[in-house]
């Protein structure tokens, strides 16, 4: 049956407006007995995008329900769905049916999280921050961050690589200024000043990732065996690359005249050497 404009849909959901709020079940529950996550990763909303949520939510109701954690007798605490709940508040919404569950700080973080590198709207830096948390406060492998968020391991060492660079650099990606291939190409650089020199060419040139990948190639992999420079033939940069891509690891590789080299790989944990040496077998 089709809901008429300005009914609460998720109302038909619960099914238990006024019911007993137990968790588990879903209610809904007066916006002033929710308090906000004090774990909530994402520090900014899109403001135009949170008045036409608002405008919809008016209109049409709050569809998809939050999740919220019991505290006690009418408290509660959000667990996912903060861009609803400010937008059910710039609604004027009293009431808004929820989720209850039942979690410790830890269980909380990590679905908050989880749930926030989930949506298609955030920029590049946020999902590193969500990543790079999950990994130290609670307590995951990589191996583990890849099956909760369904990504390979690969990319989520890319995206955590962004964390090394300057903040000006990761500032331009928040705003989105910078985009996350250019980012990656920058992240090739050892030296921060020539990441923040080649970003101020992008931004006053324009460059294409493309142009930006051939000149990290040239300059940031200049790496010297004796007193030759290291540049490598194409053949050998692809084969470089490749192997970054599947230890998901900043690789630096080095070949002499006669065909001679090393390849050293680069981490920034101890649970980043552990990953690798697992995918290596040793």
């Amino acid at each position: 049956m089709l809901e008429s404009p300005g009914t609460d849909i998720t109302s038909s959901i619960s099914g238990q407006d006024r019911g007993p709020r137990t968790a588990g079940s879903i209610a809904n529950i007066p916006l002033e007995n929710i308090e906000e996550n004090p774990f909530q990763p994402r520090a900014t909303f899109n403001k135009i995008a949170l008045i036409e949520l608002s405008n919809s939510i008016k209109e049409l109701g709050l569809i998809q329900p939050i999740t919220v954690r019991k505290l006690g007798y009418d408290k509660y605490q959000l667990i996912s769905g903060e861009r609803r709940f400010r937008a059910s508040k710039l609604a004027g919404i009293k009431e808004l049916p929820a989720y209850i569950r039942v979690a410790n700080d830890q269980a909380m973080l990590e679905m908050a999280l989880v749930e926030n590198i989930q949506r298609q709207d955030l920029d590049a830096m946020e999902i590193a921050i969500s990543y790079q948390r999950l990994l130290d406060e609670c307590d995951l492998t990589q191996e583990k961050l890849s099956e909760r968020v369904g990504k390979d391991r690969s990319t989520i060492a890319n995206y955590i690589r962004l964390l090394k660079l300057p903040a000006v650099i990761q500032m331009a990606i928040r705003e989105g200024r910078l985009s996350m291939g250019h980012a990656r190409a920058l992240v090739s650089l050892d030296d921060p000043e020539k990441q923040i020199e080649t970003f101020n060419k992008i931004v006053e040139s324009q460059l294409s990732v493309r142009q930006v990948e051939e000149i990290t190639r040239s300059e940031g992999r200049s790496l010297k065996i004796g007193n030759a420079p290291n540049i490598l033939s194409i053949e050998d940069q692809r084969l470089r690359d490749a192997i970054a891509e599947k230890l998901g690891a900043d690789i630096a590789m080095r070949v002499g005249r006669k065909g001679k080299g090393k390849i050293e790989i680069r981490f920034s944990t101890k649970e980043e050497l552990k990953r690798i040496s697992d995918l290596l077998g040793v």
